[in-house]
């Protein structure tokens, strides 16, 4: 039976409150008679999950969504105020930069204190001490203080430190976030390579690209909620997805000049469709309006943008000599279709821009969300046409 690695129940977590120096003493008070405080923020609720060998597993969300938190609870760092946390196997952990080293102490008095710490014997301490040293790659300052390393130093002996160890479930915090780009090649290597022989791996990271690279589900949290448990190029899609709404309903927030153009309406031509969802060979018609406060017809940009904003295609009103036509209250209208967009399933903004009539300045933009759905296990942005080849000879194969 593959019984989970880790297993989370209900977790909760809830910092008292502590601004003023009457609250803590209360709150120390309530928590050495009741184990628990009133009042205070909750910055983790909700929280079941559960990580079986294997399995590699992405915590994402935007800053302040507990991420770390949870880590520290899994890790035992920090207890939970409320739910369960059962783990199984070894655990290893790179949390926040420099955790568990001492500044004072060498690069090598650090490295034989943490490996033992993580369950190595002396013996398999030195029989393993010229990989480690190999791996961190640090040179001659692995008999220096780490107060005295950089940022990357520390990461690298930190990591290669793990990576001897080998632990039955491996956790980091944006571990590839800091380090030259060949150490975090070396570390994306060790990391296929130890998912490849059955390791099992939670992570933190805003790097999407790792995310999906590395792990095959993910946990979305938002102010210390789940959002969405799942897939992990599901879950990503609908993150990236959720911050580029975002973003756009800033932008729409920040009123423009009364003196320059602005798009008034953006609309996708699907009756009855929010967002629109178009199929693998579907036509896609767009209809936008915008003001000119000096009467003279706007330039028009109209965009195709994947929701982790990854530009796809982009035409312009000026270079196809398109003129905007007039509307009854003085503005103008500009309509498009897209035919047999051939895109990849996912979530997409078709995003115009008004320019000034010059094309010089861009005044004003809005997305409008649609939606890419058919079944296919083909990757990448756009569907193209192909055909096998038999025998590399040039030849079409049977089909």
């Amino acid at each position: 039976m593959n019984a989970p690695l880790l297993r989370l129940s209900g977790v909760r977590k809830t910092y008292p409150p502590t601004v003023q120096s009457s609250q803590r003493f209360r709150a120390f008070l309530q928590i050495l008679a009741r184990g628990r405080s009133e009042g205070g923020t909750t910055v983790l609720q909700d929280i079941d999950l559960e990580v079986r060998r294997g399995e590699s597993l992405a915590l994402i969300g935007a800053n302040g969504a507990g991420k770390s938190t949870l880590l520290k609870i899994i890790t035992g760092v920090l207890a939970s105020s409320a739910g369960s946390v059962e783990r199984r196997g070894s655990q290893a952990a790179l949390l926040e930069l420099g955790a568990g080293f001492d500044p004072e102490y060498t690069g090598l008095e650090n490295l034989r204190l943490n490996a033992a710490l993580l369950g190595m014997s002396r013996r398999e301490i030195e029989e393993k001490l010229a990989d480690i040293l190999a791996f961190a790659d640090i040179g001659k300052s692995i008999n220096e203080p780490v107060k005295h390393y950089s940022s990357g130093m520390v990461v690298r002996l930190g990591f290669a430190i793990i990576a001897a160890v080998s632990p039955d479930l491996l956790i980091t915090d944006e571990i590839l976030a800091v380090g030259d780009e060949s150490f975090q090649k070396k570390c994306i290597r060790w990391i296929e390579q130890y998912l490849d022989q059955g390791g099992t791996m939670l992570m933190v990271s805003h790097n999407m690209y790792h995310v999906q690279k590395l792990c095959r589900h993910a946990l979305w949290l938002e102010q210390g909620k789940p959002r969405a448990l799942g897939d992990v190029h599901d879950v990503v899609q609908a993150y990236l997805a959720w911050h580029e709404r975002k973003d756009a309903a800033q932008v729409a927030a920040t009123p423009s000049s009364p003196h320059l153009p602005s798009v008034k309406q953006l609309e996708i031509m699907v009756p009855a469709e929010d967002p629109a969802v178009v199929g693998d060979t579907g036509d896609l018609a767009v209809r936008t309006v915008i003001s000119s406060p000096d009467g003279r017809p706007p330039v028009v940009l109209f965009g195709i943008v994947r929701a982790d904003g990854t530009p796809v295609f982009g035409i312009s009103s000026e270079e196809d000599r398109i003129k905007p036509r007039p509307t009854a209250d003085g503005a103008w209208q500009v309509s498009v279709r897209f035919r047999q967009l051939q895109l990849m399933p996912g979530d997409y903004f078709v995003r115009v821009c008004a320019m000034d009539p010059e094309g010089l300045r861009a005044c004003d933009n809005h997305d409008a969300e649609f939606s890419v759905r058919y079944p296919t296990r083909q990757q990448g942005l756009v569907r193209l046409q192909y055909e096998w080849l038999a025998h590399g000879d040039g030849h079409p194969g049977p089909p």
